[in-house]
């Protein structure tokens, strides 16, 4: 998969990207990153790719003709196809299920803004997608992009020593949230390991993995969890592990953290 970047600062996006399993991924020939620099579409001495926008009010916003003489130029890099998508706080929620249909793409290119933003012409004509990673603002697109190159990588085949590591993250299939996991020291002067996951017994640790996570996922994520469309199994198995910790199934998610002594 080829995923190109177009930023001031194409280099920080590829410094991030550059380690664990995005690095892997680059180095096993499955993933292909190239930064793109409007700047150097940019015409006059000083190479300026942003002006005050109309109107009045704060901050620059960034020229149509630099970007899209680098979308261009990025787009024409590689025969295959590019989708073009700009990260904004305004685009769609990044879902884990929008990841797997980005990861099926042949190429993306990346598209970060900094400033007040970019000019809605360039973005109605360029812009395949607005993506957003959450209901809030940073400095520009990179950080967003890097989010998108990570989650994307580790879904390209052979990226992951253990495919099975994917498939059992959370928001994957049923899109509940993972259940805890545990290693060495059996015991700590923090806790103990729960005694079913030493046990051997397969079915009855799956068992119990499948109750955290429909209980953590109650807990954390109510939103996640249509509590009447749940099978009679998971649903037992819900009521089991609120019952655990005193509660109902008439009481509401998002209960707070227990106390510390």
């Amino acid at each position: 998969m080829r995923i190109d970047i177009v930023s001031l600062f194409p280099e920080f996006v590829a410094q991030v990207a550059g380690h664990g399993v995005v690095g892997r991924a680059q180095e096993r020939g499955l993933l292909a990153l190239h930064g793109w620099n409007p700047r150097d579409h940019a015409e006059g001495n000083y190479r300026r790719v942003d002006d005050r926008p109309f109107g009045g009010g704060p901050g620059m916003v960034m020229m149509i003709d630099p970007l899209r003489a680098c979308l261009s130029a990025a787009r024409a890099a590689d025969p295959a196809p590019a989708r073009v998508i700009y990260l904004s706080p305004q685009g769609r929620p990044l879902t884990q299920a929008r990841v797997r249909a980005l990861a099926a793409e042949p190429r993306l290119v990346l598209l970060c803004g900094r400033y007040e933003g970019v000019d809605e012409r360039l973005l109605a004509a360029e812009v395949d997608e607005e993506i957003s990673i959450g209901d809030y603002v940073l400095s520009g697109g990179e950080l967003a992009a890097a989010v998108v190159v990570d989650a994307v990588a580790r879904l390209q085949e052979g990226a992951l020593n253990d495919a099975e590591s994917a498939i059992q993250d959370s928001f994957e299939g049923d899109g509940l949230l993972d259940c805890p996991h545990y290693t060495r020291p059996v015991e700590h002067a923090l806790g103990v390991v729960p005694p079913v996951l030493l046990s051997g017994n397969h079915a009855e640790i799956a068992r119990w993995r499948r109750k955290q996570a429909l209980g953590r996922t109650w807990l954390r994520r109510p939103d996640l969890l249509d509590r009447g469309a749940l099978p009679a199994g998971d649903r037992r198995l819900l009521e089991e592990f609120l019952g655990e910790q005193g509660l109902g199934l008439g009481d509401s998610g998002l209960q707070p953290p227990a106390s510390k002594p």
